[in-house]
């Protein structure tokens, strides 16, 4: 069985990666199948894994998502998996399972390639394990990145997992000549190939109001309709109504938090470019915020959280493609035309491109 193990850490758009390398397979007539072994829950009480959900529809896979996503992890894993050779051994059934009728499977690796490196559910392990190609996605942030990267690569090989390449994604727009002209040479003079440098896109970086909404479990006064805004950036006011002007001015299709009981900076925050209030303490908010919210169509998000907790929640919330999201959807596909070297994946895998 032919499979691609794309890894990569929270947040590098392993998803998008995986689901537009799919539906390119499918385009040429290749019976595809995804995996995905072990997956982290976003928040307490998801049952299912998101990603395991958009495979199956958009690609019409027969399998419950349940057997797609089979494993947990979370920060305390090893209480649950006190037998490794029996769960490295469930993993691999699943994956036969799944991928019994496919010509090629898709496997996902978790938030960070090391998880659950202790009982071996770790990403390159289980690519050695069910005979992948690995493919690492990166995320470029800063210098430190490149040093990630090659970390990974240099472990890839030394698992004796054949590696494709590296694909440097959601990369801003003021690192995309840096990583272009120096990551990529960097990483071919270690013997890595790049395999595409892809721009950062709202589209698939950038989370909803609903992202937002489902991580804090708050209370929607208004602009329930708007929820599908985009957030660009977070920003907390705390500071006093002569400083906060300035400083909301500073970014757009940003969320705002602030206390229940900050109305000057609320009003102040939506005569800006926000995407959604969110008020915290519990405090109910001066009727002249929500009827000022609802003229200019932004979402209040009223939570019992301080501001500083609520802040800390929404550090790491990132944007999910769902499955009835064809805009999303349509820019994964164009990002792995336009600037990854599709074909060499597909090469990887055996398939003619």
């Amino acid at each position: 069985m032919r499979s691609l193990f794309v890894m990569g850490q929270y947040g590098s758009g392993k998803t998008a990666i995986c689901l537009a390398l799919a539906l390119k397979l499918k385009e040429r007539g290749v019976s595809v199948g995804y995996y995905k072994p072990v997956w982290t829950p976003a928040g307490i009480g998801d049952a299912v894994d998101e990603d395991a959900v958009l495979m199956r529809e958009v690609l019409e896979l027969p399998h419950p998502a349940e057997k797609i996503s089979p494993f947990v992890a979370s920060p305390h894993y090893l209480a649950r998996y006190e037998d490794p050779k029996r769960d490295i051994e469930a993993v691999r059934r699943g994956f036969e399972e799944v991928g019994a009728k496919a010509d090629v499977v898709i496997v996902e690796g978790t938030n960070w390639p090391y998880v659950m490196m202790s009982v071996g559910l770790d990403a390159v392990s289980l690519a050695r394990e069910f005979g992948s190609t690995a493919v690492l996605v990166s995320k470029v942030l800063n210098d430190y990145s490149l040093d990630a990267a090659l970390l990974l690569c240099r472990h890839i090989e030394r698992e004796k997992v054949p590696l494709a390449g590296v694909i440097f994604n959601n990369v801003p727009r003021t690192l995309l000549d840096k990583t272009r002209g120096i990551y990529r040479p960097n990483l071919a003079k270690a013997g890595y190939k790049v395999l595409g440098v892809i721009p950062r896109s709202l589209e698939l970086s950038a989370p909803t109001v609903a992202e937002f909404q489902e991580a804090l479990n708050g209370e929607i006064l208004v602009g329930e309709e708007h929820l599908d805004r985009v957030v660009e950036d977070v920003l907390v006011g705390a500071m006093t109504l002569e400083s906060a002007l300035s400083y909301l001015r500073r970014a757009t299709n940003k969320a705002v938090i602030t206390g229940g009981d900050r109305a000057d900076l609320a009003l102040a925050a939506l005569e800006t470019s926000t995407s959604v209030l969110i008020l915290t303490g519990g405090l109910y908010p001066d009727v002249r915020v929500l009827a000022r919210a609802a003229e200019k169509e932004v979402p209040v998000i009223l939570v019992h959280y301080d501001t500083y907790t609520a802040a800390e929640k929404l550090h790491d919330v990132s944007r999910k493609i769902r499955p009835g999201d064809a805009e999303a959807i349509s820019v994964a596909r164009k990002n792995l035309r336009t600037h990854c070297d599709w074909k060499a994946l597909l090469t990887a895998v055996g398939v003619e491109a």
